[in-house]
């Protein structure tokens, strides 16, 4: 099993950091990044509370709550788990994620 960034993620990532560096200085912005990984490595192992994205919203997948960014991934067809996005709190969650999801 491996995590896979999609593409939509890594965008965020970088937007994340770049924010975070901006804002708090780069130390912050590495030690963030850092539990955001570490945080995708435990998907697996369930260490993090995954949910399922409501039916009615029409996409396939599961999120779980990082601090102030909720992070969406689904199962690959080849067993992986795939990154869909990352999104800020204060973001339209469903609009953003089939957004990011068609990326």
């Amino acid at each position: 099993m491996a995590i896979r960034v999609q593409e939509a993620a890594s965008v965020r990532l970088d937007e994340i950091y770049r924010y975070t560096r901006d804002r708090w200085g780069e130390a912050q912005a590495d030690t963030y990044i850092t539990g955001l990984f570490a945080a995708f490595e435990q998907i697996e192992t369930r260490g993090v509370r995954s949910r399922p994205v409501a039916a009615e919203f029409g996409v396939e997948g599961y999120f779980f709550r990082y601090q102030q960014h909720f992070v969406y991934w689904r199962r690959l067809a080849n067993g992986d788990i795939g990154i869909v996005t990352i999104l800020h709190e204060r973001m339209h969650q469903m609009d953003r994620f089939k957004e990011d999801d068609t990326a």
